[in-house]
């Protein structure tokens, strides 16, 4: 008669612990050691790009820009008021690293769309050398308005009618699952759009640019950050 020791079902119990352990340990090692590093392959007219805003501080955008990455898009403004604080910096000194680079609001629902358009236009003013700008729509943050589709639909057209008036372009539309569970974005979906699929290339291939991941490690950029990557011919 088998031991206590060595009994069956407790040798089966202990050889599945450490199976699930060794899957665990491949599964941590392909998280931190692949993913952060990983990068999709590159039709012949797309760039890999960063998005970035003052939550990565400071950025080497020389060193950015030899690890490979062609195109940025950087936070300049949120709602009525709000201008990020390091916009300005990233703006110029991607601009002289040789990154084409592009400017984005994040959109609130806490105030019209003519002043959340004021807002960006003062701080990104219209720049032909500088990729299309881009509007964020996400339901996160301190704003808990929840006004009627009507209304926003409103909003959200005085914004895209005034920034496009001035750049010359169709707006760059980032839509989250936030803001289109519980709103459609009216006009603004005929427009290119930026679209989230993590690693895999998205099966819809009428995308502008797509956001791969968010925990990317870029040299000259310290911690994580949005992996995408950019068609320079846009989508609509």
């Amino acid at each position: 008669m088998p031991s206590r020791r060595d009994h069956p079902s407790r040798r089966g119990l202990l050889g599945g612990v450490a199976i699930a352990g060794t899957l665990i340990l491949l599964a941590s090692a392909w998280w931190w050691l692949w993913v952060p590093h990983h990068r999709p392959s590159l039709a012949a007219d797309e760039v890999h790009a960063v998005d970035v805003s003052s939550y990565q501080g400071d950025i080497d955008w020389d060193a950015v820009a030899d690890d490979g990455i062609g195109a940025a898009m950087i936070k300049a403004t949120e709602g009525k008021g709000f201008v990020d604080s390091q916009f300005a910096q990233n703006w110029q000194e991607s601009a002289d690293a040789g990154i084409r680079r592009g400017a984005y609001h994040f959109f609130t629902l806490c105030a019209s769309g003519a002043d959340q358009a004021e807002n960006f236009l003062a701080a990104a003013p219209p720049d032909e050398s500088a990729l299309a700008p881009a509007i964020d729509l996400e339901l996160i943050g301190p704003c808990a308005d929840r006004p009627p589709q009507s209304e926003v639909d409103s909003e959200l057209e005085t914004f895209r009618q005034t920034v496009e008036a001035a750049w010359g372009r169709p707006l760059l539309v980032y839509a989250r699952a936030s803001f289109t569970s519980e709103y459609s974005i009216g006009a603004l979906a005929d427009n290119p759009s930026w679209v989230t699929h993590f690693f895999l290339r998205p099966t819809n291939d009428e995308w502008t640019m797509w956001q791969v991941h968010y925990v990317a490690r870029i040299d000259g950029i310290e911690g994580d950050v949005d992996l995408d990557v950019l068609r320079l011919t846009p989508r609509s």
